[in-house]
């Protein structure tokens, strides 16, 4: 594509645990990414102090081309997106992005466009039809569609010279009808400090 912008070539590429290389992942990392539990649950036990949600934005628009595809979606639909920080004592430790299609919001699942500041893990591991799909993971570099709404509440370096997220997602069904669910794992949660 010399010569010409390519929209999409900066949204984070997601791949499954087998097409990631070896010692790909930091090993403080691979255990939060790959967790098939509630993030939710395991930041609060590890949070320690005041944990809560902030939502940071929540509208109809389209989602990124990475998200039509895994959805399933057509190019041109809208779905709901929903983005929140899991604070632990004001510092935000988690940055999540839902996408959820319109066909998921109707009928008994209607509730979930009306979640505030409730947290979004909690109502999904509490449904005894939750399926989920395999975990994707992501290394998030700045300059890539994700990186700049998951990492401008931290704290920035001198320089702004900010280094790359990781940051994991997985669909989740309830009753067969998807939610695309993304958790980038912040540096102000100190996991690259953990041995």
């Amino acid at each position: 594509m010399k010569g010409r912008l390519c929209k999409y070539c900066f949204e984070p590429v997601w791949r499954v645990r087998r097409q990631l290389p070896r010692g790909a992942v930091p090993e403080a990392l691979a255990d939060w990414l790959f967790d098939p539990g509630s993030l939710t649950r395991r930041v609060q036990g590890r949070c320690g102090g005041d944990f809560r949600v902030e939502v940071i934005r929540q509208d109809w628009r389209r989602p990124m081309l990475n998200e039509v595809r895994r959805l399933r979606l057509r190019q041109a639909e809208r779905a709901l997106i929903r983005e929140v920080y899991l604070l632990c004592d004001e510092r935000p430790w988690v940055y999540a992005r839902t996408v959820i299609p319109r066909r998921t919001l109707r009928g008994p699942r209607r509730h979930l466009a009306r979640l505030g500041s409730r947290p979004l893990g909690a109502v999904l591991f509490a449904d005894p039809g939750l399926e989920r799909d395999e975990v994707e993971v992501s290394r998030i570099e700045p300059g890539q569609l994700m990186f700049e709404p998951a990492t401008r509440h931290g704290a920035k370096p001198p320089g702004d010279e900010r280094g790359p997220v990781w940051g994991r997602r997985s669909v989740f069904y309830l009753q067969r009808k998807p939610i695309l669910v993304c958790e980038v794992f912040l540096p102000e949660m100190g996991l690259d400090r953990e041995g």
